[in-house]
């Protein structure tokens, strides 16, 4: 497909969402509704993709491209906002002539699927082909009027007739041209309509006109060429893409409890065996290992998850758990903090930038950041690791099999030796040496035990 190229039409106010951002940078799944066109594009096979935008839209560009798999994506603003029509000449006039086919297409079409956008590309054997969908009744799209097998004219719905507005077939908002013929065409718009702007579909009557052939592909369901215009329909579309994500995963191998309460994003990689219980939200392309169940009320966000892994009613986010470890319920992990095998956190433990090594038990009600935890190591109920003088953070460093007793607090900068002990409610200042016990407030080495 090195002859297509694409442009994804994105200016647009969007009005009735009714918010300060854009309508095509509001998010379902966790990604912009853009970014799921310049992906169905990339995974149709076009690499070359201009982005027609208004100024808040093009800023965030660069970073949908990237999100998208490709950071090839070029974009052009469209100032002032004069229709469809108007959008492509702003785009024609950024690209460099040259024959061969040009897709334009709405960014408001989250739920466009790379096979569509093949079919539409096949079926064009003449100047335009153009994807349609059977539509409830009533709507506010243009309804395309036939001519046997061939489209007539597309009537946008403020300008039609009742006869017109009784049609069920609509214009799904993606057009693959023959880039020559649309040069052409486009040149000849005007605005001469009831709002006043320069409609991209006023071509399809040229291009008719001019006995060019402009053939209808109908998709297979509108609901697959479902535009977003309110927040309602964002919702809606948003609930059929999470279905779509969560049935992939399924049909990989992974169990997913109850998929209405599951909530996925893409890029997401989830291995055979794995459990998802209800109510788990996972995000920013977190993997999993196989065997491990997550949930339920659980949220993973940038996380690497190994295999046999237990987590529930648990939020791990930016951060790294080994094979057979143990999360929850309501422990927190975050901040690039690194859990290694066999890790055992429960009740109310939260752990922030810290690394704990193999075995590390921290069962209940402790907080651990800014630390590094030696194999084995006991975290009684209660410790806490203060990390905070006011100005600076400052790390913790304990060995390995140590045993820190309930209700100690631990005064960075500070290292606790191998096989060190704290007694209960100890306030630990100074550093303990390997095999060390101390006690109290402040920390105070024992007396040796007698032999």
């Amino acid at each position: 497909m090195s002859r297509i190229r694409a442009v994804i039409l994105a200016a647009g106010k969007g009005t009735r969402m009714k918010s300060a951002r854009p309508k095509v940078l509001h998010e379902l799944c966790g990604r912009p509704m853009v970014w799921y066109v310049v992906r169905a594009l990339r995974d149709a096979g076009v690499a070359e993709v201009l982005i027609v935008a208004n100024r808040e839209v093009a800023e965030r560009v660069p970073v949908i491209a990237g999100d998208a798999g490709h950071d090839a994506v070029d974009v052009v603003i469209q100032e002032p906002q004069l229709g469809t029509g108007h959008a492509v000449q702003i785009a024609l006039a950024k690209l460099a002539p040259r024959s061969g086919t040009l897709l334009i297409l709405n960014a408001d079409l989250p739920l466009i699927e790379a096979a569509l956008i093949q079919r539409a590309i096949e079926a064009r054997n003449g100047a335009l082909a153009l994807v349609t969908a059977t539509m409830p009744l009533p709507s506010s799209l243009g309804r395309i009027v036939r001519r046997g097998e061939r489209v007539a004219k597309i009537v946008e719905a403020r300008d039609a007739s009742a006869d017109e507005l009784a049609l069920d077939e609509m214009n799904a908002g993606l057009y693959v041209y023959d880039e020559a013929k649309l040069r052409s065409a486009i040149a000849e718009l005007g605005n001469d309509n009831a709002q006043g702007e320069y409609y991209l579909t006023d071509t399809v009557d040229r291009l008719v006109r001019d006995g060019e052939r402009v053939v209808p592909v109908l998709a297979d369901s509108f609901l697959s060429v479902m535009g977003i215009n309110d927040r309602s329909e964002l919702a809606t579309a948003a609930a059929l893409l999470n279905r779509r994500i969560c049935e992939h995963h399924m049909c990989n191998g992974v169990t997913i409890a109850d998929p209405s309460t599951t909530y996925l994003e893409p890029d997401l990689e989830i291995a055979a065996d794995v459990t998802i219980l209800p109510n788990t939200t996972i995000g920013r392309r977190s993997k999993i290992g196989a065997h491990s169940e997550i949930g339920p009320n659980s949220r993973l966000l940038a996380a690497e998850i190994g295999e046999h892994v237990v987590l529930m009613d648990s939020i791990v986010s930016d951060s790294t758990l080994g094979d057979f470890v143990h999360v929850g319920p309501w422990a927190h992990v975050r901040g690039g903090s690194i859990l290694d095998t066999g890790v055992h956190l429960g009740d109310y433990v939260e752990v922030k930038a810290s690394h704990l090594g193999a075995g590390v038990n921290a069962r209940h009600l402790a907080y651990l950041g800014d630390a590094t935890i030696g194999e084995r190591t006991n975290i009684g109920a209660g410790t806490v690791t203060c990390n905070y003088d006011g100005k600076e953070k400052h790390r913790t460093k304990i060995g390995k099999d140590a045993f820190i007793g309930t209700n100690s607090s631990l005064v960075a900068p500070l290292e606790i030796g191998d096989g060190a002990l704290t007694g209960a409610g100890s306030v630990v200042i100074r550093d303990v040496p390997p095999g060390g016990r101390v006690a109290g407030n402040p920390a105070k080495p024992l007396p040796e035990k007698e032999s």
